[in-house]
């Protein structure tokens, strides 16, 4: 592995985002002096905090798995993730809900699981979960440790015996077809293969081996943490600087001070300038190379995943049958696919994600209240509406995703409301994030693995990146995966 060579010992991180304070626990951990700067008020990032009256919003991801990769992090300096957050196994881990009528509970546990399934659809398509089941536990143990949680500095690295279990488990296959290998339902199919949008690529085009994600969420086990995801860079925050970090929160880093092909100092808004021996850059990658004043060296454009319409609603009722976390199925499939990757156009029967945090923290809205969190996959700005007509379209398409909640049952939603806040690609993109999604390079073939962006910078020596823009790429198991490999390029560890 490379690592960044000579002198290591004063590292500034630039973001207090999950990667960015990954990286600052596990360098911590190995001796360094960690000074964290960010722009907001607040530790988070993506996974940041906002009030809307009295509800507490987080605005960024909402689902959390392998809740172990933060807890690797918090073991770098002597603490531990159970000590700090108070978690929440959910169960169901989702709902699935579907367009016939028809709904599913989606268990972490084998046997309920295969229960389940049996009365959904049943004794075959259970026996079938259960072979897919083992596939999907096999295809992460062929990946995560060789493929997601290392530093790659060449594609020979590819060049392992892994590779070849990848390969006999039909891992290079297409996931919708191999899901359907094991299971024939088009409905448990959707169930188990929507997770690839995470990654920015539609099931039916998608490698099967983001079947992996498909593992974290229905096998692995979902998370929830009290007070919100929020609260998980919240405790990361407080254990590093417990550790010793400092924290410079309310500043923006304007520019970097390069010599000779090494970052000598971080530059602040405010004019004053953090000397350090190597700095971790976690903006995203347009952002980050403003800053070294460079150009990625890519022979092709990177290609963006699609974004998101979110509508955080705080509400005066809820609706029994929703759960914690409940996906909304659209009659449609492959078409919604093609207009949101391909065409540039909304959903005409959009698949959307609910959460529904107050199911088990009613502390996140006022007494009597309830959060519901709506999540819409829409275009990129590369492929779809500009930001600028986002000004336009986005109160017609609360409209619309309002309309089409009531029309999947939950009556009067639109009317229950008391405050909301609508997030557009528009306010992604002015909050710096490439093509106004805040999911970063799609998952391409040319996009993965050492094909990614490397977290290291050519040219400048002492610069690393973490993040989802870099390796091993989206999502938050990844993103504090990539803030630990960040860190092993400096201290070498």
């Amino acid at each position: 592995m490379r690592t960044v060579p000579g002198r290591t010992d004063r590292v500034v991180v630039v973001g207090a985002g999950l990667s960015g304070l990954a990286a600052a626990l596990h360098l911590l951990g190995s001796g360094r002096e960690v000074t964290v700067v960010e722009r907001s008020d607040q530790p988070g990032g993506r996974a940041g905090r906002t009030r809307l009256g009295g509800y507490s919003l987080d605005t960024g991801p909402t689902v959390l798995t392998m809740p172990h990769l933060a807890d690797e992090a918090f073991a770098a300096v002597g603490d531990s993730l159970a000590a700090r957050v108070d978690l929440v196994e959910l169960h169901p881990a989702y709902r699935a809900l579907f367009a016939d009528g028809s709904g599913l509970d989606v268990h972490t546990d084998g046997d309920a699981m295969a229960e389940e399934v049996r009365a959904f659809a049943g004794p075959a398509e259970a026996a079938g979960y259960r072979r897919l089941r083992v596939w999907l536990k096999s295809l992460y143990e062929a990946q995560m440790r060789r493929f997601i949680d290392t530093n790659f500095d060449s594609p020979f690295q590819l060049l392992h015996p892994d590779l070849a279990r990848l390969a006999a488990l039909r891992g290079f296959g297409r996931l919708d077809a191999q899901i359907g290998r094991f299971v024939k339902d088009p409905r448990l199919r959707r169930v188990f293969s929507f997770q690839s949008l995470y990654a920015g690529v539609p099931p039916a085009r998608a490698l099967a081996a983001y079947a992996v994600i498909a593992y974290m969420d229905t096998v692995a086990g979902v998370y929830f943490p009290k007070g919100g995801m929020h609260a998980l860079p919240v405790a990361m925050a407080d254990a590093a600087r417990d550790a010793g970090a400092r924290f410079r929160y309310g500043s923006e880093v304007t520019r970097l001070r390069v010599r000779a092909g090494r970052v000598t100092a971080v530059h602040l808004d405010d004019g004053e300038e953090l000397a350090c021996d190597a700095v971790v850059l976690t903006p995203d990658l347009p952002v980050v190379y403003r800053l070294l004043g460079r150009a990625p060296r890519r022979p092709v454009r990177l290609r963006h995943s699609p974004s998101a319409v979110i509508l955080h609603a705080g509400t005066r009722r809820t609706w029994p049958h929703l759960a914690h976390h409940t996906i909304s199925f659209g009659r449609a499939w492959e078409r919604t696919f093609d207009e949101i990757t391909r065409t540039g156009r909304l959903m005409s029967d959009p698949s959307l994600l609910l959460t529904r945090p107050t199911a088990h923290d009613p502390t996140l809205a006022p007494e009597g209240r309830h959060l519901h969190y709506v999540l819409a996959p829409c275009p990129n700005t590369s492929v779809g509406p500009s930001a600028a007509a986002w000004g336009a379209l986005g109160p017609r398409y609360r409209d619309r995703l309002v309309g089409e909640l009531e029309r999947r049952g939950l009556d009067g939603f639109g009317d229950s409301i008391e405050e909301e806040e609508l997030i557009t690609p528009a306010d992604w993109a002015a909050q710096g994030h490439a093509a106004g999604t805040p999911f970063s390079a799609a998952h391409t073939f040319a996009q993965t693995g050492p094909f990614r962006p490397r977290n290291l910078v050519s040219g400048v020596e002492n610069a690393v990146l973490a993040g989802c823009g870099t390796t091993p790429g989206v999502g938050v198991p990844t993103v504090l995966v990539s803030g630990k490999l960040a860190a092993s390029r400096i201290s070498g560890l």
